[in-house]
């Protein structure tokens, strides 16, 4: 009973979102208030905890909303000065093929910028790239949803895994017995989970460019064909394998600070050269069909509106602000002395009425700060007037609306879901939804870890905190069950990853940045595809790796 009402907060948003088709600016109030009333009423929570966790979602929600508001300024200031029509021009020199596009710009740039900042920076970053070059709105935000998985578990330099794992497992003394018993210490034992975590990754998601291409030319092209995807299998395979292949080896050898930095790079360094000169690309080239038939759910509110800029600008003067953005990221998480500084500037509130909830707003860190750097370089470089610059600044401040709406009753309800059990003698909902599925399904959990990772990434909308959640609960369950709990830790952080496809404030994050609202349910039921892909792929990878290789 106690399971069915923890699943209810889950049920309704998949319901009212998904199934009734409700825009999360609806569907997230109703669940949000659900969410409260079981927390207080059946797990007995304090109001005050309630409150605090509340408090804790909504500033949670306004770093969400700066990222989004920074994004989405840049962009609109490349679409004031005509940048977007130079990087169309030399998006169209590397391949005018859509299908290469996508693979390079979302699946290889959108990893780096995973790799750099993780927190569902790709969809902020690639998302409106795409749109800049001629994807509709959905599109773009569909192909950047899709990627966040393979590169998820090291994004942000291995924080689901060297911050997420290691505070679900570390102390712990069920954990410190195995290892005792098995005399090995935490932090290689950790690191052998991480490369765990990249072998699963890297032979599933060897295949993402491929589906990812399928489904854009299922869902967006004039014959809605799977096989027009298919028709560039060789060329989607061959990315794929450069991505993966240094991904699953500086996994397995160096750690999971850096396999998806590495597996991008590389990708990126020998894709792109081998795309201009049409190595493995079809020679029918794939486009979308013209922007006047497009359906009116395909638009964003702002970006489709065609092109107005008469200015014409130099590539690398174009795509500046981009890179720029993408050297910050990487700069503000690889440079300690630079992290750190950034990092002090913090708005902190601890103990939120005498709770153990605390709560920060790291306003220097956050990648908001970086687009709102780049976004200054753009308007001197650029030369963006004064009036041009207050046009889109107004632009972009009525476009969060919306998506703050959502934002600021989805993370405030998945706060108060983890933070349920705190008194009443009751495990918090997540908890015991995760001990439910256990009892039902038994010695069967390695094909149904995975599926409790993604469920915490819906949830709290992070891998890094599906993992802080039910590391522990997956390492117990899996000493109960008799199997390595390595493997099924490793199969937690392979689904908190793949959940980032679902989750909901990432989806209205992603289609905030291109002025796509309303649209989180004909998303999810698209994206639900490959992450059901993915956690099948796992589960099989999983038991192979226990049944076979006894690792």
């Amino acid at each position: 009973m106690l399971a069915l009402l923890a699943l209810l907060p889950i049920i309704t948003v998949f319901g009212l979102i998904v199934l009734f088709r409700w825009p999360a600016t609806k569907a997230m109030p109703v669940a949000c208030v659900i969410t409260c009333l079981l927390a207080w009423v059946v797990w007995k929570a304090p109001l005050l905890q309630i409150a605090a966790a509340s408090l804790d979602g909504l500033l949670t929600a306004a770093s969400i909303l700066y990222i989004i508001l920074g994004a989405f300024l840049l962009l609109n200031l490349q679409e004031e000065s005509g940048a977007n029509l130079a990087i169309r021009r030399s998006m169209f020199l590397i391949s005018p093929d859509r299908r290469v596009q996508a693979i390079i710009i979302a699946f290889l740039f959108g990893s780096f910028i995973e790799a750099s900042a993780g927190f569902g920076t790709p969809a902020a970053v690639a998302a409106p790239l795409l749109v800049a070059i001629g994807f509709p709105a959905m599109a773009a935000v569909m192909v950047t949803l899709i990627i966040q998985s393979t590169c998820v578990s090291f994004g942000a330099i291995g924080t689901p895994i060297l911050i997420g794992i290691n505070s679900g497992l570390s102390g712990q003394t069920e954990v410190l017995d195995y290892l005792h018993g098995v005399n090995v210490e935490f932090v290689p034992y950790l690191k052998a989970v991480g490369a765990k975590v990249a072998i699963i990754h890297g032979i599933t998601g060897t295949l993402i460019p491929l589906i990812l291409v399928i489904m854009m030319t299922r869902f967006f092209g004039r014959k809605k064909s799977w096989t027009e995807g298919l028709s560039i299998f060789p060329f989607a395979l061959f990315a794929g394998l450069c991505f993966t292949v240094p991904y699953m080896l500086t996994g397995i050898f160096l750690g999971p600070e850096f396999p998806s930095l590495f597996g991008s790079l590389l990708g990126l360094i020998i894709v792109i050269p081998l795309a201009k000169t049409g190595f493995l690309i079809p020679k029918k080239t794939w486009d979308f069909p013209p922007r006047e038939t497009w359906p009116a759910e395909w638009l964003g509110q702002k970006m489709d509106k065609g092109d107005t800029a008469k200015a014409k600008m130099g590539i690398f003067k174009a795509w500046f602000p981009y890179i720029l953005v993408a050297f910050l990221l990487l700069l503000s998480r690889l440079l300690n002395p630079l992290k750190e500084l950034l990092a002090s500037v913090s708005l902190e509130w601890t103990q939120i009425f005498q709770t153990s909830i605390s709560t920060s707003f790291q306003f220097l860190y956050l990648p908001g700060f970086l687009f709102f750097v780049a976004g200054l370089a753009t308007i001197i470089i650029q030369k963006i007037s004064f009036k041009q610059t207050t046009k889109v600044v107004h632009r972009s401040l009525k476009t969060i609306l919306g998506p703050a709406i959502a934002l600021g009753f989805a993370v405030p309800m998945v706060k108060v879901f983890i933070n349920s059990g705190v008194s009443g003698g009751l495990d918090k909902m997540p908890v015991i939804l995760a001990s439910a599925a256990a009892l039902l399904v038994g010695k069967g959990w390695t094909a149904f870890a995975a599926v409790i990772g993604a469920m915490g990434a819906f949830i709290a909308g992070s891998n890094t905190f599906s993992n802080m959640m039910f590391s522990l609960f997956q390492f117990t369950t899996a000493l109960k069950i008799g199997a390595v709990p390595g493997v099924i830790v490793a199969l937690q952080a392979v689904g908190g990853a793949a959940g980032n496809m679902i989750c909901v404030h990432n989806v209205v994050a992603a289609s905030a940045v291109v002025g796509l609202l309303g649209k989180e349910g004909l998303l999810i039921r698209k994206t639900l595809i490959p992450m059901t892909y993915y956690l099948i792929m796992a589960a099989i990878i999983g038991i192979i790796l226990l049944q076979v290789f006894k690792v």
